[in-house]
């Protein structure tokens, strides 16, 4: 194996796939991808798969839409079946002020020409009749928005990019960066490789290799846990999610319950612990919204990781201080949904000078030296 690249990116997991994935689409095939344990291993292979255009920063809300047009035909274009599904996000509000926010938001997001409802309870009642609206003062529902399969989508990206030429290694974790002139000498377990151009998209660990460069990216890791019921018969449409209500709970193809929420008392770090609290909390909450869920079990619990900026939304771009330093980092919990849309516009960045269909510009680590505005659509 050659140990020189034009392009090496740290990070198997959608995003580190979709940067070489969309590099060698664009025709720059010279790429290594660095994974320290397997492709899906990360934040990817333990999110719910959403896939939701609603935000309350129009940066997210513009990317998130690239991002669904680019899922309508990954499976088409990589040859791998996604699980993809066009079913909504129904997003529920129990608080007034959020409620009012939300009505600004739509305003917001149907001038970017997203195709956005508000709901009354009553027509929440109407249109999805499993769910209990008590105390739901107002709902917000996108039919454009969906989910997939985070596993099988991260693959698709992962073996087209190796179909045009990419050199993925799994089992390869990068200990240590030096930058000497205008190349990165990068030291894993397996060997040292040169590139002219580093992408960092560690995820979970995007702080950590941006101090190896002598970086300080302003992101943190916090632990957030799923958990997902036995399979019934697939009734349910839409994602649901409240930020208020603090949940999310989606059904996959197979029938099953994918659900989550916060904490706000879980402190950064890495930790991939679960805990009986969380389960007891979550069931309560899930039978109470959805009724028909006191009657189902719970097979499986496991913990990921929200890698979180300062304002809850993504950084992407190059550094100001290092040349041909790359990052798409901070997802904060959002990173599988925004992915082909972020992967496209930094490999358009890193070949083209810029991104050719939706801006990035903004996102970028200097915009932390201005007014922080934070993204409130987050769970």
């Amino acid at each position: 194996m050659k140990s020189e690249y034009r392009v090496i990116v740290i990070g198997a997991g959608i995003v580190g796939c979709s940067v070489a994935y969309h590099l060698a689409k664009f025709g720059e095939s010279n790429v290594l991808v660095l994974e320290k344990s397997y492709i899906s291993s990360g934040s990817t292979g333990r999110c719910a798969g959403g896939i939701r255009q609603q935000w309350s920063s129009p940066h997210n809300v513009l990317l998130a839409m690239r991002s669904v047009e680019l899922f309508e035909r990954l499976s088409e274009e990589t040859g791998f079946d996604i699980e993809y599904k066009r079913g909504g996000y129904l997003i529920l509000s129990y608080d007034e002020k959020e409620a009012a926010q939300f009505e600004e938001n739509v305003k917001m997001q149907r001038k970017l020409g997203l195709n956005v409802e508000l709901l009354t309870p009553t027509q929440v009642k109407k249109r999805f009749p499993y769910v209990n609206v008590e105390n739901v003062l107002l709902a917000t529902f996108c039919q454009t928005d969906g989910h997939a399969n985070p596993h099988l989508a991260n693959f698709a990206y992962a073996h087209a990019a190796k179909r045009l030429g990419v050199t993925m290694m799994t089992h390869t974790e990068v200990v240590g960066i030096e930058v000497t002139g205008s190349k990165f000498k990068v030291y894993t377990s397996k060997g040292e490789f040169e590139s002219q151009i580093l992408v960092n998209a560690a995820g979970a660990y995007a702080g950590h290799v941006a101090f190896m460069v002598g970086l300080n990216l302003p992101v943190e890791s916090y632990r957030h846990q799923i958990m997902v019921t036995e399979p019934v018969k697939n009734f349910v449409d839409p994602m649901l999610i409240s930020f208020s209500g603090n949940f999310y709970v989606r059904q996959t193809r197979h029938g099953h319950f994918i659900m989550g929420q916060g904490d706000k008392d879980e402190k950064p770090g890495l930790n991939y612990n679960v805990t009986f609290e969380f389960e007891k909390s979550l069931a309560k909450k899930m039978c109470s919204l959805l009724p028909f869920m006191r009657k189902i079990r719970i097979v499986r619990h496991w913990s990921g990781h929200y890698n979180m900026s300062l304002d809850a939304q993504p950084i992407i771009g190059e550094s100001p201080q290092i040349a041909n330093f790359y990052y798409a980092v901070g997802f904060s919990g959002h990173g599988f949904m925004l992915a082909p849309a972020v992967g496209e516009a930094l490999a358009e960045k890193i070949l083209f000078g810029q991104s050719r269909h939706v801006s990035i510009s903004e996102l970028n680590v200097d915009r932390f030296e201005k007014v922080i505005v934070r993204e409130m659509n987050v769970v």
